[in-house]
């Protein structure tokens, strides 16, 4: 790994603007563990130890259990997740996957109508947030653990 600047050090008020979307989260109805299904699905996809190994570590301490993080790149093949927890996922993977088509329309539709505006708002803003966090610790090559 090479050393590469640090955010946090060098422009902390940049950090600081992404914590004030991780706090708003956290008034959010979104419950910890469909965030930490988020954050973790959005790492794998994107390829981000750093988060990962944060993510699903949170995510055990919060209740989720190894078998779903285990099997959760293979959502769609098990019955493990509800139905809210598959569209979110399958709007994680979406909206991370932006350069592939975008959210369809049936992703989108289906959302909304289980989850509502509001809620799917919540969840869009923390697919984004994730994927921020992913690519300010793949850029700057953030170490693991």
């Amino acid at each position: 790994m090479n050393n590469r600047v640090n955010i946090a050090e060098t422009e902390p008020q940049a950090y600081k603007a992404m914590y004030a979307l991780v706090n708003y989260l956290q008034t959010t109805p979104l419950n910890k563990t469909r965030l930490e299904l988020i954050q973790v699905r959005a790492s794998q996809i994107n390829g981000c130890a750093f988060c990962l190994n944060m993510h699903t570590k949170d995510a055990l301490k919060n209740g989720e259990t190894a078998q779903r993080l285990f099997l959760l790149n293979a959502w769609r093949e098990t019955n493990l997740f509800t139905e809210e927890e598959k569209v979110i996922l399958a709007l994680t993977e979406e909206v991370t996957l932006i350069h592939q088509g975008g959210v369809t329309n049936e992703t989108y539709q289906k959302a909304e109508q289980l989850l509502g505006k509001n809620y799917v708002a919540q969840v869009i803003m923390a697919i984004i947030t994730i994927n921020a966090w992913n690519r300010i610790a793949i850029a700057t090559e953030l170490p693991v653990g």
